[in-house]
């Protein structure tokens, strides 16, 4: 694809994103601006249906919304009450300890920045992008298996992993789609741009996309 059309493939999918199908921490992160919030329900997210990460995150915090409560929280009560997520008793366990590590090093308050949120064991670059992003409104590019098949898949960047994806990114990405970009492209890999047999039939952006890697489509 041509890389100038990349502003004209995020208008399209923007206003595909109006319609709804927004990805549930993009969803959150518009209704309230809690950090930790945002930080707790993108790890329940990991390998987590939409759906399901809506419920546990909502059952999660009428148990606590703090640091200091949720460390109250028995861990079998915290994996109990998040079940189904995926690997939900090593989240249960996670959760724990990115609360010890908010009170001890951070005075309780979730990060702003990338380096001091990656020094916390269990956060990855996806989940500390998101809350930069979403939680404090800095530029930053969250990378999931969405944005990089997507990105791949249209020609705009040529990369093997989501880390390469997010690098490749950053350095041709117009800025002020950063934040956004994921965003759109989780709701849009959700609903249409599947990881298998695509529904390229239906795609607002069809014209733009080189296929690239698509075997089979509906």
């Amino acid at each position: 694809m041509n890389d100038n059309q990349i502003n004209t493939i995020i208008k399209i999918l923007k206003k595909e994103l109006a319609v709804g199908n927004m990805p549930i921490v993009s969803h959150l992160a518009e209704n309230q601006h809690d950090p930790f919030v945002i930080l707790i329900s993108t790890l329940l997210s990991l390998r987590t249906k939409d759906e399901v990460t809506a419920v546990a995150t909502e059952k999660l915090f009428e148990l606590a919304s703090t640091p200091e409560e949720m460390l109250k929280v028995p861990l079998d009560k915290i994996a109990k009450t998040i079940y189904p997520v995926g690997f939900y008793r090593v989240k249960a366990q996670n959760i724990h300890h990115t609360c010890k590590e908010l009170i001890k090093r951070f005075s309780s308050k979730v990060p702003d920045n990338l380096d001091d949120l990656l020094s916390i064991k269990g956060v990855g670059r996806k989940t500390a992008n998101l809350v930069v992003s979403l939680a404090y409104g800095k530029d930053a590019i969250c990378v999931d298996t969405h944005v990089h098949r997507i990105s791949n898949r249209l020609g705009y960047v040529n990369t093997k992993t989501p880390e390469e994806t997010e690098f490749a990114l950053r350095k041709k990405l117009p800025r002020r789609h950063w934040i956004i970009y994921n965003t759109i492209m989780v709701a849009f890999g959700q609903k249409t741009c599947k990881p298998v047999s695509p529904l390229c039939s239906q795609c607002p952006i069809n014209k733009y996309c080189e296929r690239i890697g698509v075997t089979l489509s509906r």
